[in-house]
């Protein structure tokens, strides 16, 4: 039969390669890129939407999750627990090595809650510079909300500096032995405190669209050239078929014949 080739070691082995390929792009990266084409478009949403509308009194969103009010403009009133301080290292900021600084900040109303200072750029490259102290007493801050880093590393000591792998509140809070609430506050240009503001998201949709649809080209590829190769194996003539060689050899056997009999001399 013609489609015994398909139970060839190669060939299974072939289309097993071509159909989890194509597979892992249609199921997991094709809809990945999707997924972050999504995020990113929320973010510019969000973003877009903050530098747009007042800021509202940080009570209003503590009770609500991080990714709800994620870059949500608020205010905060009550003082710095400089005690609590660490340092978030191996940031990147407009292309160059940072810290970022983070203080604990205990509202007026009570909760504390975790402050993003802005960031500093390191001593030789690798330490991290003094820091300027926090304003004492209390103070009102303007800051953009944000959720939590996944990293949860627990923090140590290094350079006389409590120093972490992300900014996450619950790590600061562990280390501090304080009880932060989720997520925390990144502050804007100009605040009490503030050392350089980090800088906002660029607002563009990225290439996660783009990418999607490559993979999902990609696997279609992938496919089409399988289904070329079958059909073409199906056929008369296949490379895989066991008679493809003998087929051959006799065909070369007629050929070599014919020359020799030109070749025979005439009675």
């Amino acid at each position: 039969m013609r489609l015994r080739f398909l139970l060839q070691p190669g060939w299974l082995a072939l289309t097993l390669v071509v159909w989890v390929f194509a597979g892992a792009c249609f199921t997991l990266l094709a809809p990945w890129q999707f997924h972050r084409d999504t995020e990113r478009d929320a973010q510019n949403n969000a973003v877009t939407s903050s530098l747009r509308t007042d800021p509202v009194p940080v009570a209003t969103l503590l009770d609500r999750p991080n990714a709800e009010v994620e870059w949500r403009r608020v205010t905060l009133t009550g003082r710095y627990l400089p005690e609590g301080q660490a340092v978030a290292r191996l940031r990147t900021v407009q292309g160059e090595a940072a810290f970022e600084v983070l203080t604990p900040f205990r509202l007026a109303e009570g909760p504390v809650v975790l402050v993003d200072r802005g960031y500093v750029r390191p001593v030789n490259g690798i330490k991290v510079p003094d820091l300027d102290p926090v304003p004492t007493g209390d103070v009102t801050l303007v800051a953009l909300a944000r959720r939590d880093e996944s990293d949860d590393r627990d923090a140590f000591q290094e350079d006389a500096h409590r120093q972490v792998y992300a900014v996450n509140s619950a790590v600061v809070g562990r280390a501090a032995g304080l009880d932060l609430r989720p997520g925390y506050f990144q502050l804007t240009e100009g605040q009490p405190g503030v050392t350089e503001a980090l800088p906002l998201p660029k607002l563009d949709a990225g290439p996660f669209f783009s990418y999607a649809l490559q993979w999902i080209a990609f696997g279609a590829m992938a496919l089409g050239g399988w289904l070329y190769f079958t059909v073409r194996e199906i056929r008369p003539g296949g490379a895989l078929r066991k008679d493809a060689g003998t087929t051959r050899v006799r065909r070369k056997s007629v050929a070599e014949q014919l020359a020799e009999d030109e070749a025979a001399p005439t009675r």
